[in-house]
């Protein structure tokens, strides 16, 4: 394991500011995280940010993408990689940010996409570093995605020399996707909580797109070695010029995206922390302003400014950990699963967010140990999503097993690395089981905690709302929360969060195939969560919730196609 060492005053404030802000926006029974308490309608952000003066590459797409098993996203010998081209790139931003659907309220719309949101507000923004690309461009270049024109946006045309600087170190026919957040887009509705909400959306987003790669027969790799002052000059966000009156967006992660990864352990150093690309020369054109997002003047929080200083990362030494101890594949399914109800685009393209649950549809037990299995990285470090990250999980799930077949109802967990049962064990409660469900595939580290009906539990802690009571089941995300502080310092916090938003991306898509749905919770109430589990400890914090089931359709709402593909 790679450690960060504290070297001053600066990174104890900063690890001190972080452990701040989680408990200052923690929700409490007697009251919430500080928020406006009504929504300015005046004030609402557009979902849609766009460069003006950027030229717009229109991405063509077919009606039908490729045809693909939903299982085979998870089997990726089983996929030949396509070549980089401008199909594949245009396929890759469908299945990775594109817009869904519309949905329609009489003369109201709003769009849906691939990588859900919370209160669909869209925070993260997405950009790709892409080499010189027949149709696309004749010189490498960085654009921004625009969704809603599903489009690239040139926000800079790089030298052949530049880009071999840049990517020297890749694979060939590698390139590089970054992600960044605007803050007031959540901040907007949610207030000081929103910054855990932005981080959630970009794991999420971080699922999605390497999700979207599996699709095509890429892999991708979280680079977590870049400092955040040499990502946001990477994505052409330092630019002042360029955000005069707009809101500025705060760099977040990178991941290279190539057909050639042989290993996990192989990009460490991809950028030149020496060698930022100028805000203006010969080598790099710039072009584009941001649009402001919000007509009047927003609410300023200053907790999410000083969450967000506190948690930039220098550059550092990757991430190094071991995966010994952790399950084979073969180990974690009774049997290969090779048949589904989906298409990987079905899937894909289909994920929906539950608005309520119909408190009455069950899963059969062998759907709800497939799923569960489906959150575990292996020992041969080869399952998707969770080959994209280089550090063992640090969030473990606390299950409310409510309609489960062949299940007793009652408190369960989902030790996401099998080192952490015997910690899990001291903080929770002492008269816990601890008892191995039976019949469930020996690699899958699934145990009944306490037998009940905990449907009022669950909805009680997830600030009373009743979808947490009435799906199949629900989880609480539990996060190895200081300790991962310790090692790798205040910057790991958006990591948990980021982990916390993949789980939640892999179990939309798996509720998918199985015929029903799944819904985020970000709003629960986080000490009452803890003492749920009988977690008295700040070590371990709550992070996400989540709920699987049965969806209620609101028929009042009209679907309409997301844009009309040739």
């Amino acid at each position: 394991m790679t450690s960060r060492i504290l070297t001053g005053a600066a990174e104890a404030a900063a690890d001190e500011a972080v452990v701040a802000y989680h408990e200052r926006t923690k929700h409490h029974f007697h009251r919430y995280a500080a928020a406006l308490g009504y929504m300015d309608w005046a004030t609402q952000p557009d979902p849609f940010r766009r460069y003006a003066g950027a030229e717009l590459v229109r991405l063509p797409l077919p009606k039908s993408g490729r045809p693909l098993a939903y299982w085979q996203l998870y089997a990726s010998a089983s996929v030949p990689p396509l070549p980089l081209s401008l199909a594949s790139v245009s396929l890759f931003f469908r299945y990775a940010l594109s817009l869904t659907a519309w949905k329609q309220s009489g003369d109201i719309t709003w769009p849906l996409r691939v990588n859900p949101s919370s209160g669909n507000l869209h925070p993260t923004e997405g950009y790709a570093l892409l080499p010189a690309i027949e149709q696309l461009g004749v010189a490498p270049a960085l654009y921004h995605y625009a969704p809603k024109e599903h489009a690239l946006e040139r926000r800079a045309a790089l030298t052949a020399a530049r880009w071999s600087e840049l990517t020297e170190s890749l694979p060939a026919g590698s390139f590089l996707v970054g992600l960044s957040s605007v803050h007031w887009r959540e901040a907007w509705k949610y207030g000081e909580r929103a910054y855990r909400y932005c981080q959630h959306d970009v794991g999420h987003a971080l699922a999605s797109l390497r999700i979207a790669a599996a699709a095509l027969g890429w892999k991708l790799l979280l680079i977590d070695n870049i400092s955040d002052s040499s990502l946001s000059n990477l994505l052409g966000l330092d630019r002042d010029e360029d955000f005069t009156a707009a809101e500025r967006e705060n760099a977040d992660l990178l991941a290279v995206i190539s057909p050639n990864i042989p290993g996990t352990d192989l990009i460490t150093a991809p950028l030149r922390e020496s060698a930022p690309l100028p805000q203006h020369g010969s080598d790099v054109l710039w072009q584009g302003r941001a649009n402001p997002l919000s007509r009047n003047n927003r609410v300023e929080w200053p907790a999410i400014d000083t969450i967000a200083q506190a948690t930039r990362r220098a550059a550092s030494a990757p991430i190094q950990e071991d995966f010994v101890g952790f399950a084979a594949e073969n180990a974690l399914f009774d049997t290969p699963i090779r048949q589904g109800r989906l298409t990987a685009e079905q899937a894909i393209l289909g994920r929906r967010s539950a608005v309520a649950m119909d408190g009455a549809t069950a899963i059969a037990r062998a759907t709800l140990f497939a799923m569960l299995g489906r959150l575990l990285p292996t020992q041969e470090r080869s399952a998707m999503p969770w080959d994209a990250i280089s550090w063992r999980p640090r969030i473990h799930l606390g299950l409310f097993v409510h309609r489960v077949d062949g299940l007793v109802p009652g408190l369960y967990a989902l030790v996401r690395d099998p080192h952490k049962v015997d910690s899990l064990k001291r903080v929770m409660h002492a008269d816990f089981l601890w008892q191995r469900v039976p019949d469930c595939p020996p690699g899958l580290p699934l145990y009944l905690l306490r037998e009940g009906d905990c449907r009022a539990q669950a909805s009680a802690v997830s600030c009373g709302q009743n979808i947490a009571a009435d799906g199949a089941f629900s989880v609480a995300m539990l996060a190895d929360y200081m300790d991962s502080l310790a090692t790798y310092g205040g910057g790991f916090y958006r990591n948990l969060f980021w982990e916390a938003g993949m789980l939640g991306q892999v179990l939309y898509l798996e509720a998918e195939e199985a015929g029903i749905r799944a819904t985020g919770i970000g709003c629960y109430f986080d000490d009452p969560v803890h003492a749920a589990f009988g977690i008295d400890t700040r070590e371990w914090q709550s992070f996400y919730h989540f709920t699987v089931g049965g969806p209620v359709e609101d028929n009042r709402l009209t679907t309409l196609p997301a844009c009309d593909f040739e």
